[in-house]
């Protein structure tokens, strides 16, 4: 759009569900998965944290960190920002806690 800046129209491009649409039973299972539970304790302390740096700490390729990345970010947990070329990562938690209070407290808590 002109007059934006480009990470904003960008940005604007990465689809999320809006809150209300965020269901239970399709977080339960996308955070079923140990790898994807592991991204949202990665994630727990509020930072966001870039898919490099995520897909690295974990050890995974490319394609396999995107994967369970965008079925996080389709199920609602998670939302991705573009900032230039680099995707940034962070947990939707004012939008969960609104939708399912202390679901993340118990996702998150200690093993």
């Amino acid at each position: 759009m002109p007059g934006m800046p480009a990470a904003t129209s960008r940005a604007s491009k990465i689809p999320h569900p809006p809150a209300e649409a965020i269901e239970l039973a399709t977080v339960m299972r996308t955070v079923g998965d140990p790898l994807r539970l592991a991204i949202v304790r990665m994630l727990a302390d509020g930072s966001e944290r870039s898919c490099n740096d995520m897909q690295e700490e974990l050890g995974l390729p490319a394609s396999t960190g995107s994967y369970h990345l965008r079925l996080l970010r389709e199920a609602g947990v998670t939302r991705t920002r573009a900032e230039g070329t680099q995707r940034l990562i962070s947990l939707r938690r004012d939008d969960l806690d609104r939708r399912f209070p202390g679901l993340l407290d118990v996702l998150t808590r200690a093993a």
